[in-house]
């Protein structure tokens, strides 16, 4: 995790991570699919990926965002040193569902390629707070259990109860986009370029899974890393056998550069 998380309990550390976890499975994800809002505006793909990004706010972010609304919030607003930051978290909320709404309302692609990113841009600092304020107070409270909280809450963990992600389950775009984080660009066919390297640690491989899930078939990105990503690859396979291809572009000593293809 970005910042030094005491627990409780040792339940309540594993539910902490699998949050952080997930948050960043779902900035991934965001980020992949609002780029291409952006690359697509201005062409025939633009209601197809605006769809594709609606369809991914309705069914996921509105549901976690739900979710935390009736779980953690409550019980962060009843700690003094975080009963200000609720507050200003559930204004955020409703600043989230005002742009889900007004991306919707759009008149033009490039109306909702600046409401996606402003939304992105909300939503990315939105999550650190949860990562770096509220949920390590909360799980440092012994008047919290924050793995019951959790239990069971799909909204809340993804991917079912284990809180992992699955890559093969999600539904596919199209990748012409880049991460307005962690992208160094695009390369010359226009791929994607996700640089591990400006990601925290804790939250690398989540983040890289979450841009993947978001692959459709024939498409891929460009990982940029400062080691060759083995454990990464390994992890992947482990998730997804057979569905990515993997073509070394640049293999050290320094930078590693991977083209991964989403196959099946």
């Amino acid at each position: 995790m970005s910042t030094v998380t005491i627990a409780s309990s040792h339940a309540d550390a594993e539910a902490a991570e699998k949050v952080e976890q997930h948050h960043a499975a779902m900035a991934g994800r965001l980020d992949l699919l609002t780029a291409d809002v952006v690359r697509a505006a201005r062409t025939d793909r633009a209601e197809i990926a605006r769809d594709e990004l609606l369809s991914w706010l309705r069914d996921d972010l509105v549901p976690h965002a739900t979710a935390e609304e009736q779980t953690l919030y409550p019980a962060a607003a009843q700690l003094p040193e975080t009963r200000l930051l609720v507050e200003a978290m559930l204004a955020e909320h409703v600043l989230i569902h005002r742009l889900v709404a007004d991306l919707e309302a759009a008149a033009d692609p490039v109306e909702a390629a600046a409401i996606a990113r402003a939304l992105e841009t909300v939503f990315d600092s939105h999550l650190a707070k949860e990562n770096d304020q509220l949920i390590p107070t909360l799980v440092a409270s012994s008047a919290y259990s924050v793995a019951e909280m959790l239990d069971g809450m799909h909204d809340l963990l993804g991917g079912g109860h284990d809180g992992h992600d699955h890559v093969e389950e999600a539904a596919p775009i199209a990748a012409t986009g880049g991460h307005q984080c962690a992208c160094g660009g695009h390369d010359e066919v226009g791929l994607p370029e996700l640089d591990a390297r400006t990601i925290p640690h804790a939250i690398r491989h989540a983040t890289i899974f979450g841009a993947l899930e978001g692959l459709r078939l024939g498409s891929g990105l460009l990982l940029v890393a400062d080691h060759n990503p083995l454990p990464l690859l390994a992890q992947l396979e482990q998730r997804a056998p057979g569905a990515f291809a993997v073509d070394y572009r640049e293999s050290g000593p320094e930078l590693w550069r991977l083209e991964l293809a989403r196959k099946a």
